[in-house]
């Protein structure tokens, strides 16, 4: 596989026992509190030869990386659709097993800019739903619902009014369906002017308690994919 030959001197996480109840491969969540989504630097892109499929390092906070995530796409909807494209993302863990898949559909925008959905079905085995992430509408912010494998609403997700990451970070606040609890957060880590200005490496925090549900954590990662394409599309309308 691919990505095996890449990086190899990077230092996994080391790899946990088996977990009960615990799907197989996301047993190294049950043990993290943060997350790290790294966007690898792809100079033909930045150079604006051809836009390509995203490929993502997933770590803790101590820089271990815990899986590695590539995109596929079709190369024409890339280019026609940009950061509204459907894509699978498939999430590898350290000995190549494809332990997490997220599928995002092609969705159209309606007669106002802001009121486009993403949907993201999230698999953990692949073949096997463990849940979804939602962004619905809303006239100011963007606003995520995590659903369960049967789409009943779990937790909620809300972001800044301005999805500009210009000068700062973006902060997207993981809360109870009530939106009274502020339970962890999504972070978008503006990287200095320069970086930002001329490279497409986007980098993401997640935060959430340790004893949270593995499977929401996955979602949170999930959302956090839906993010950074979000803001990618909020940037180029600007």
């Amino acid at each position: 596989m691919a990505f095996r030959n890449r990086q190899s001197m990077i230092q996994w996480m080391q790899t946990p026992g088996i977990i009960p109840n615990c799907p197989p491969g996301l047993e190294y969540l049950t043990q993290i509190n943060q997350l790290l989504v790294c966007q690898r630097f792809d100079l033909l892109e930045v150079l604006g030869c051809f836009a390509t499929s995203k490929k993502y390092e997933v770590m803790n906070n101590q820089g271990h990386r815990i899986y590695y995530a590539e995109e596929r796409s079709n190369c024409f909807l890339r280019y026609l659709c940009g950061p509204s494209r459907p894509f699978t993302m498939t999430i590898y863990d350290n000995v190549g097993r494809d332990v997490i898949t997220m599928h995002r559909t092609l969705r159209s925008s309606c007669c106002w800019r802001n009121c486009y959905v993403q949907k993201l079905k999230v698999e953990a085995p692949p073949g096997e739903k463990i849940g979804y992430v939602y962004q619905y509408f809303h006239p100011f912010l963007p606003k995520f619902k995590i659903k369960n494998e049967n789409k009943e609403d779990v937790m909620k997700i809300r972001g800044p009014c301005m999805l500009s990451s210009c000068v700062t970070d973006l902060d997207f606040n993981l809360l109870s369906l009530d939106e009274e609890i502020v339970l962890g957060k999504i972070s978008k880590k503006w990287a200095g002017f320069m970086r930002e200005l001329f490279t497409n490496a986007d980098k993401f925090g997640i935060q959430f308690p340790l004893d949270l549900d593995v499977k929401i954590k996955v979602l949170m990662l999930g959302a956090s994919f839906l993010i950074m394409l979000r803001v990618k599309q909020n940037s180029k309308e600007k």
